[in-house]
């Protein structure tokens, strides 16, 4: 009897779940690809036609994880009346807000991928596209409404912005401040310094001198945390008083 499309994507997030749930019990070494099928209570043989390594299905997790953020953030009412930083926040929140509830799993995944470099060699980001064509919807609209500057790099900018939903994962798991405030107000600052810069055009020379040195040094910033609201801080006051 052939699975139906339904039930092979109930299979799919059932597995992912209870992955998530042996893994946070038991480490990513301590679970085994049988011990999921059974759980889940598949054949042996039935967990590899979705997914062939456990390294696959935890990038796998990150998919799905993305793709309900933007399903989350969609049924928020009345976004058309939302600025471009409110839904660029909007984007963010929906993002954290579905990864909490297995906050420990995405530090055991971020915790492979920097044991395993090697793991996204060859491939980009789980959800990428998905994140960049969100990006990039947003971009348009704040552009069309003239909220932002004419951006001759929307592309190259949807994919920052997509690598910078991971650099904020990546802060978030470190954050230890109550309610992860840190985290809100580097969000917060980090997204109001960007629609700053774009109103300006400022982004948009920074970008043609070139994508990979700004993401680069925004990986190098999120990772350190160090100094990094102080700096946000002061690249604000400055865009500020540009402005003005």
């Amino acid at each position: 009897m052939r699975t139906t499309k339904t039930q092979q994507a109930k299979n799919h997030r059932l597995i992912l779940q209870t992955a998530v749930d042996l893994m946070t019990q038991n480490g990513f070494e301590g679970t085994t690809m049988k011990q999921i099928a059974r759980t889940a209570g598949l054949g042996d043989a039935t967990i590899y036609k979705y997914f062939p390594t456990k390294e696959k299905l935890v990038m796998a997790y990150f998919e799905q994880a993305m793709g309900d953020a933007l399903a989350l953030m969609e049924k928020t009412p009345q976004q058309t009346d939302f600025s471009l930083q409110e839904r660029l926040q909007l984007l963010m929140d929906s993002v954290l807000e579905v990864l909490l509830a297995d906050r420990e799993f995405v530090g055991i995944a971020r915790s492979l991928v920097e044991r395993a470099p090697l793991l996204l060699l060859g491939q980009q980001l789980p959800a990428k596209p998905l994140l960049q064509q969100a990006f990039m919807g947003l971009l348009e609209q704040a552009e069309a409404n003239a909220e932002i500057a004419p951006c001759g790099f929307k592309p190259s900018l949807a994919g920052l912005l997509a690598d910078y939903v991971y650099a904020v994962v990546a802060y978030w798991l470190r954050d230890e401040s109550e309610g992860f405030s840190n985290t809100t107000q580097m969000v917060d600052l980090s997204l109001g310094v960007l629609v700053l810069a774009l109103r300006s055009g400022v982004v948009d020379k920074l970008l043609e001198l070139g994508g990979f040195m700004v993401r680069s040094q925004l990986a190098r910033l999120m990772h350190e945390g160090s100094g990094l609201l102080d700096l946000l801080h002061l690249a604000r006051r400055s865009l500020d008083g540009a402005r003005q």
